[in-house]
């Protein structure tokens, strides 16, 4: 790989390596990670928020858009902008809330059940690549660490 100039360290060197700052490493790790999951997903033409809200409408049906937004780490503008795309393309369906009139239920239809399964089984290998080298235990601690530091930052 080439550097982009000779002052800037490739990935895994100086403060892009084990070196750097944790907070630095976790964005830098975030965005190739997410680069690869956008690559995952292009040819079924889902980007990765659209996925997220999918996984969410799957896990959560019936969820609110405020909700939704908080699942996904997205902003409710966003989401908004996502459904409507989704609901245009027959991928999920809104219903009105049986208590209140005002929030719409949204759940993902069966065409969006299908496709998320196929975009599950490419995400599956990003996954699976993610986790190469560890065993079980150690899985356990990222994911434990992982957990605490988002938790961290809700207090």
């Amino acid at each position: 790989m080439r550097k982009a100039s000779p002052d800037v360290p490739d990935i895994g060197e100086g403060k892009r390596g084990e070196q750097g700052y944790l907070g630095y490493l976790l964005r830098q790790a975030s965005a190739a990670h997410r680069l690869r999951m956008e690559r995952a997903l292009a040819d079924k033409e889902v980007t990765l928020p659209q996925f997220l809200t999918l996984t969410m409408l799957e896990a959560y049906p019936g969820i609110s858009n405020a909700d939704l937004a908080r699942l996904a780490m997205l902003t409710p503008q966003t989401v908004s902008v996502i459904i409507k795309n989704l609901e245009r393309s027959g991928l999920v369906r809104r219903q009105p809330h049986p208590i209140h009139g005002r929030i719409q239920r949204i759940e993902a239809s069966e065409s969006g059940r299908r496709l998320l399964k196929q975009c599950r089984a490419k995400v599956n290998k990003v996954e699976q690549a993610l986790m190469k080298g560890l065993g079980a235990e150690e899985e356990k601690v990222v994911r434990r660490w992982l957990v605490a530091i988002a938790d961290d930052g809700q207090s």
